[in-house]
């Protein structure tokens, strides 16, 4: 399994997470496209915090190394890595491999 594929397994894992705690009829979809930050985005600020965290701990199993993938500039950048599942995929291929992380 290439490392793409096991970073969007575990945003899907999160995504599962969060939408079991979020209230009812309100769901992140799990596809590429699926907004999460910003004007067409769903989440509330508090859900939000809490699918990052969820993240972070889904790559932290999956990978075996701690990435932080929250900065305040990345919130205010044009294209933010938050706006979708798939930018945040992109960014944390990215954030790994940074860390040293290989496919």
């Amino acid at each position: 399994m290439s490392n793409r594929e096991r970073i969007v397994s575990a945003v899907y894992s999160a995504v599962d997470d969060l939408n079991d705690q979020l209230p009812a009829g309100v769901t992140i979809e799990k596809s590429p496209d699926a907004p999460l930050y910003g004007k067409s985005g769903k989440l509330e600020s508090l859900d939000f915090v809490t699918f990052i965290m969820e993240v972070e701990e889904k790559v932290r199993a999956e990978f075996g190394v701690d990435v932080m993938i929250t900065d305040e500039n990345l919130l205010s950048k044009e294209k933010s890595p938050f706006s979708t599942l798939g930018t945040l995929t992109e960014y944390l291929e990215g954030v790994l491999k940074e860390s040293g992380v290989e496919n």
